[in-house]
């Protein structure tokens, strides 16, 4: 006699894909359990409060495009949301979904074992007090950066002044925003120059009594071009939605921008560096995304570019060392992601500011009084670490996922991630991933293109709610033939030979320091193509019973 589930379908995660994930099962008939680890709805944009936190998307992009209602209400203030902006949207959209009834919060799952013989899932919890859920079907929206990483730095604990990890900063009482710590006049160390590590120095240089920045790999930078987001514009975004969402479909990344389609040596030098001079100011990832075809496949054409960025660096920075500091000599423009900034070079010419290079010393320890390089101790009140998170593969590898014969997830990726379509394992039977290693929605604008991948996923769904379907399992060999596609594809760019988080290099954590295949190059159109074309062939890749 078989065990019926308590659920049809557990979602894991009250982030943005989430909560649109649940939303498509509920109102497909499926009798669907959202579960979330946090207190309250929103995901990295619940947790990750530091001052400066805002979107790298256009205001107008990060959202969702399905909801007519709420693309009409909303009006965005900036042309680049911050943080508590951007978590009140979302808090908008859940109420008019109608979702947060459908969820548990304060209910982190830490296993999720298969049932060969019932054909479901059997979800476990940190908490003792919750008990297990059976759910028929997994949908695990856990996030690529929502694992905060911390550094491997001896003396941690033994600082006696504030800490905190910009994924971890004190929120608001009853608000949306972070909490409002009185940093004003004291000595503060930030660790990490990725995206938040700029955002934060940014700030925390508006402040501080005296800012140390623990330099270790500076990043390619370019301005964000933020402002306030005027009537008119917001009046037309309303009116011509559906034109933004085509572009952003017919992009590499989801972003409404688009790369010239010519080679950049094919362009007259004057023309050409015009050009660049034009999209180095913005908006967003306007030089990154909407510069020419081959800048991130050709090594000359890169070349160029870094070197123009560079120079821009040298032009805003007064020292000349310290510029040299803060340009990255281990990788070339747009091989990682690009930080965008407001006045973040200039916060180098400020006296209250001070760079230690890691490349030409090193961080000994954390004492009780500030950070130790063997030149001497730092002394410091705050120390902020902006060290990141354990990217893409992270938030699945903290919880203990089992499928046929027991086998653990975590296991399985040691040997190599191998999925199809970014969606599955083979031998994990009815375990979706949404925004995980391999998908289309990683290398993306997620909101846009998790909304994609969502989509096709709930029609596979239905397909499978028609059928009486309890059991969705991928092929092996369609696993292989995808990530092998997915390979070709990164090895097609520059950033495929670069260590960062997009091929799985993290400094921090023991044994990963080899390059993999975490995400899918191939762009917007392509991976949705792909995604039609199993459609159409009766999700072929799957075996479905």
């Amino acid at each position: 006699m078989t065990t019926e589930p308590d659920f049809d379908a557990v979602v894991i995660g009250a982030g943005i894909s989430g909560l649109y994930q649940a939303y498509r099962l509920r109102e497909m008939g499926y009798r669907v359990l959202g579960v979330e680890g946090s207190d309250d709805l929103g995901g990295v944009w619940h947790h990750n409060r530091y001052p400066g936190c805002r979107i790298d998307s256009e205001s107008e992009v990060y959202g969702y495009f399905w909801n007519d209602e709420l693309m009409q209400e909303w009006n965005w203030s900036e042309r680049f949301a911050a943080q508590p902006e951007v978590l009140r949207y979302i808090h908008r959209a859940a109420e008019i979904m109608d979702i947060r009834k459908d969820f548990i919060f304060n209910a982190k799952v830490d296993k999720a074992v298969w049932d060969e013989e019932n054909s479901l899932y059997t979800l476990g919890f940190q908490q003792p007090y919750r008990a297990p859920v059976t759910a028929r079907f997994v949908f695990s929206a856990l996030g690529p950066l929502s694992t905060p990483q911390m550094p491997n730095l001896p003396g941690i604990n033994t600082f006696k002044g504030e800490s905190y990890h910009t994924a971890n900063w004190p929120r608001e009482a009853d608000g949306f925003g972070p909490a409002g710590l009185d940093l004003a006049g004291k000595r503060i160390g930030v660790i990490g120059v990725g995206s938040t590590g700029v955002q934060t120095i940014q700030e925390m240089a508006k402040i501080a009594g005296h800012l140390t920045v623990f330099l270790r790999d500076p990043n390619w930078c370019t301005p964000l071009g933020n402002g306030p987001m005027e009537p008119e514009r917001m009046d037309y975004i309303k009116a011509n939605y559906h034109e933004f969402t085509a572009k952003c479909d017919a992009s590499l990344a989801g972003f409404p921008h688009e790369f010239i389609q010519k080679n950049l040596f094919e362009v007259p030098k004057e023309e050409r560096d015009a050009t660049l001079e034009e999209l180095y100011k913005g908006p967003g990832f306007s030089l990154w995304l909407g510069a020419y075809q081959d800048v991130l496949s050709d090594p000359e054409a890169n070349k160029y570019v870094s070197d123009f960025v560079a120079n821009k660096i040298r032009q805003r920075v007064k020292d000349p060392r310290t510029a040299e500091m803060l340009i990255p000599k281990d990788h070339g423009f747009g091989m990682k992601r690009v930080p965008l900034e407001t006045n973040y070079y200039e916060v180098y010419n400020q006296e209250n500011v001070e760079i230690v290079d890691l490349h030409s010393t090193s961080i000994t320890r954390v004492t009780p009084e500030g950070i130790e390089t063997p030149e001497g101790l730092h002394e410091l009140d705050v120390i902020i670490y902006a060290t990141g998170f354990d990217a893409v593969k992270g938030s699945w590898n903290r919880i203990d996922i089992r499928g046929v014969g027991g086998v653990a997830l975590k296991d399985e990726w040691e040997k190599g991630v191998t999925t199809y379509m970014g969606m599955q394992c083979p031998g994990f039977p009815n375990f979706f991933m949404l925004v995980g290693p391999q998908s289309g929605a990683t290398f993306c604008n997620i909101p846009r293109c998790s909304a994609l991948a969502i989509d096709w996923l709930s029609d596979m769904m239905i397909s499978a709610k028609e059928a009486g379907v309890r059991r969705i399992e991928s092929e092996q060999e369609a696993a292989d033939s995808f990530t092998l596609y997915a390979a070709k594809l990164q090895g097609k760019l520059l950033l495929g030979q670069t260590n960062s988080w997009f091929t799985g290099v993290n400094q921090n954590i023991p044994g990963r320091d080899k390059r993999e295949v975490l995400l899918f190059v191939g762009g917007n159109p392509r991976f949705r193509a792909y995604c039609e074309d199993v459609k159409e062939h009766d999700y072929k890749g799957y075996v479905m019973a």
